[in-house]
């Protein structure tokens, strides 16, 4: 089973979240429709701009606590890397 440490937005160089899920459709659906209260719903983070895919659980926990303490600058210039144009990279997955 895949597990998936990801990055939302709610717009362009805006707020940054950074969670881990063992489906990242479902996951990313749930933040979109904002199902859950919580930081995402009352900031609006509805964009995936960055995901990464692990085969072991403890990996994709110990990239995301990592991926926490680093500054904005840090995870701007990750998601950068491989998506410039801070494209929601959900419509992809829902396919």
């Amino acid at each position: 089973m895949p597990y998936w440490v990801y990055i939302l937005t709610n717009r362009p160089n805006g707020v940054l979240y950074v969670g881990v899920t063992n489906d990242l459709v479902r996951r990313a659906h749930e933040h979109r429709e904002g199902l859950y209260p919580g930081f995402t719903k009352r900031h609006g983070l509805k964009m995936l701009v960055h995901y990464e895919e692990y085969a072991d659980v403890r990996d994709a926990i110990w990239r995301e606590k990592r991926l926490k303490t680093w500054n904005r600058a840090w995870k701007v210039r990750l998601i950068l890397q491989d998506n410039p144009e801070w494209c929601d990279l959900y419509e992809d997955l829902a396919r």
